[in-house]
């Protein structure tokens, strides 16, 4: 899986639904989740295989604000650009000056990053989870109910009341860890941040579902 690929399928994964919540783990992932209506960041990602060896990096910035909109900007020399306005979602790749675009239906957020903009409260639909606390962090590994899913499992790791790091685990045993740096939390984002302005000449691909 390759940086662009593992980006591509983070950033259409924080809106992924969630539901009642039926566990512990679950309702304080709820509470830990539900007072953030915005969060920025910048971020780091590692690829890492299954024995652990660091395969790529990345880095970027990451826009949130709920419900259902985000966006992920990946710096050189992956650079990518996926935004989510609440209703469609735009993966935008200027090396192929190419955009895909598809609605933003519960089969696009079968995924992971697009899960903090959606409902905490819906979480044990579509996800166990568990958590362990170690000091002042806390650690939430969510799996997929469905085989419909581009990863095996999902911790997310909060430092205080902060969401600070993210792990993905696909089914070759490959992880994806994001680690979130200056963090703000509930400020005003503006709404133009949810667009896309596509240079002229952009091959647009519109996927129907």
């Amino acid at each position: 899986m390759t940086v662009k690929t593992t980006l591509a399928a983070l950033a259409l994964a924080a809106l992924a639904p969630a539901s009642a919540l039926a566990s512990e783990g679950a309702d304080r992932l709820a509470r830990m989740l539900e007072p953030v209506q915005t969060y920025v960041a910048d971020f780091d990602q590692q690829i890492l295989d299954s024995s652990g060896q660091r395969l790529q990096e990345a880095s970027g910035q990451m826009w949130l604000s709920r419900p259902g909109r985000f966006r992920w900007e990946v710096d050189a020399p992956y650079e990518q650009i996926v935004v989510s306005d609440g209703e469609q979602v735009t993966l935008y790749d200027p090396d192929l000056q190419q955009a895909t675009v598809q609605a933003l239906d519960e089969r696009v957020t079968h995924t992971p990053a697009l899960l903090l903009s959606g409902s905490a409260d819906e979480l044990t639909e579509s996800y166990e989870v568990s958590r362990s606390q170690q000091g002042a962090s806390e650690t939430f590994t969510l799996l997929p109910k469905s085989s419909d899913t581009l990863f095996e499992e999902l911790k997310l790791t909060f430092y205080g009341e902060q969401l600070g790091f993210l792990q993905m685990t696909d089914s070759t045993g490959q992880r994806t860890a994001i680690e979130f740096d200056d963090v703000q939390q509930n400020v005003e984002v503006p709404d133009g941040r949810f667009r896309v302005d596509l240079p002229e000449g952009t091959d647009v691909i519109r996927e129907s579902r």
